[in-house]
């Protein structure tokens, strides 16, 4: 038994439901760090307030992968009841999020925002492993490319088009003006109408299918029987690593706080380093103890036997996404700053940058929907990561190439940079997606995908945690030094894909 080829229209159903998910996400990603300057946040504060998306990204993806691959209902299926859950959480957040009065609740609005769009997003990359065969995921993980920048375009531009529209673009010390207000409100009414629309409109295989599917695989992976003494010996070995980590990451800590660095680096020594040492402590002393039948040892240990494909592509994720989490913070200040030469949150020229970049983050949004279907062509003509790597070297030179603009026109700031970074954020979400759904078992496809969004939030916590450092410390707090060390960033992850053990069927891009 082999699952059937979908239509177009079927995985378009199937795909609809990102257009949401990503307004939700460009409404974050373009308006988040004005809504934090416009309450009061410092230029080299706005990293450690950033770091609540890429945390709830770290906790939540797996746990809901997990859960979802282990979840059937009878009407909603495996995956889409969380679709469903994370779109009502997310809307009820987009409508509070701009009505934040202080800093500090618009903080933990982010924590909440994310979180709530993590439950809805992590079961959608799985839900095309679900129910493609190989030879459509290319084109599966294409048409959700497709979404996410048609619903980043139209949600990064709701500002412009609603100050075009009369709507106030400007406001008071402190208050966040309507026109993003609005922007918000419309961006949580298209978030649940699109997840609810692939609710309804689409299909799951049922355990029983998909048991078939899994035996079908021949999968080393699943039949591996591990016995008591290998859980004793891996628990030791979890157990003398976790002290091992745990110490460095109280040690680092310490020097931070003794030489009053940038409290931001405790992020990534007391969040990342120490906590990842409990976390490998605490799944020695349960292995140890024979305490084995739990999903935290579970999680744990099928993270440490990740598939070789998976190991490899890490390293491409984490470049790829230091590089857009420094745009993503830093390009509102480095335009404001650089460009504009102004940090008055409240000048008619501040508010005239923040919204180009609006503007430019729907445009990268709009040049990935438009080439979304092509780098599938391009990769059977090649080869996925060589398609990759070109992607990824023409993004990292689109974030360089604002260190250069001197003459501020629409052209050369809302679409020249942004066509290099619109065809690398094309290849992201797609292709790593691609390579890796071919080698994963299919009782673990949610988990594996949540475990690889840990390749996608630990390099967003460790730019939160250092790139303040770096731009206060060596860059006279001039945010525009942020994008030049997330181009150089891409361009190395573009140079790291070509070395991806990507072995496909002949048909795995038709």
């Amino acid at each position: 038994m082999k699952k059937r080829t979908l239509g177009f229209w079927e995985i378009w159903n199937m795909s609809f439901g990102f257009l949401g998910i990503q307004m939700g996400f460009a409404l974050q990603n373009a308006n988040v760090s004005r809504i934090f300057q416009t309450l009061g946040a410092e230029v080299e504060d706005i990293p450690i307030l950033w770091v609540a998306a890429p945390l709830t990204g770290l906790i939540v993806q797996p746990i809901i992968g997990y859960l979802s691959d282990k979840t059937w209902h009878p009407k909603l299926g495996r995956r889409r009841p969380y679709f469903l859950v994370g779109a009502i959480l997310a809307s009820l957040a987009l409508f509070v999020m701009p009505n934040s009065p202080v800093l500090w609740f618009a903080a933990g609005m982010l924590w909440i925002m994310d979180a709530s769009i993590n439950v809805s997003m992590e079961p959608f990359r799985a839900f095309v492993g679900d129910n493609l065969p190989e030879h459509q995921l290319t084109k599966g993980f294409a048409m959700q490319s497709f979404f996410i920048g048609i619903g980043a375009y139209v949600a990064s531009k709701l500002p412009w088009f609603l100050t075009y529209l009369g709507v106030a673009n400007t406001a008071p010390e402190g208050i966040i003006p309507d026109s993003v207000k609005f922007s918000f409100y419309i961006g949580g009414i298209a978030f649940l109408i699109a997840v609810l629309w692939t609710v309804f409109k689409s299909k799951e295989y049922s355990p029983e299918e998909m048991k078939v599917f899994e035996e079908a695989e021949n999968n080393n992976f699943d039949k591996e029987k591990r016995s008591l003494e290998w859980f004793q010996n891996n628990g030791k070995s979890h157990f003398t690593k976790g002290i091992i980590i745990t110490i460095v990451g109280l040690i680092t800590t310490y020097f931070i706080y003794h030489f009053e660095l940038k409290k931001d680096l405790f992020v990534l020594t007391l969040g990342l380093i120490t906590l990842g040492g409990l976390a490998m402590l605490i799944s020695g002393l349960l292995q140890k103890s024979n305490n084995i039948e739990n999903g935290f040892v579970t999680i744990i240990n099928d993270f440490q036997s990740m598939p070789k494909v998976m190991k490899q592509l890490a390293w491409v994720q984490f470049f790829s996404w230091f590089a857009l989490f420094s745009m993503w913070i830093y390009m509102t200040p480095a335009v404001t700053e650089h460009i504009y030469s102004t940090t008055d949150t409240t000048s008619e020229a501040y508010n005239l940058g923040a919204n180009q970049v609006g503007a430019m983050f729907a445009n990268y949004n709009i040049i990935a929907a438009a080439v979304a279907f092509l780098l599938p062509l391009l990769a059977r003509k090649t080869s996925r990561k060589f398609t990759h790597f070109l992607a990824l070297v023409a993004g990292g030179l689109g974030l360089m190439s604002l260190y250069f603009i001197s003459n501020p026109t629409v052209f050369t700031i809302e679409w020249l940079p942004m066509i290099g970074v619109g065809i690398a954020w094309a290849s992201i979400l797609s292709i790593p997606y691609a390579m890796l759904s071919g080698s994963l078992p299919a009782s673990k496809m949610g988990y594996y995908m949540g475990v690889f969004n840990f390749f996608i939030v630990i390099p967003q916590l460790v730019a939160a945690s250092i790139l303040g450092f770096l731009v206060s410390k060596f860059f006279d707090n001039q945010p525009i030094y942020a994008l030049l060390i997330g181009g150089v960033s891409m361009i190395l992850a573009g140079f790291i894909s070509l070395t991806v053990n990507d072995k496909v069927s002949t048909k795995i891009n038709e």
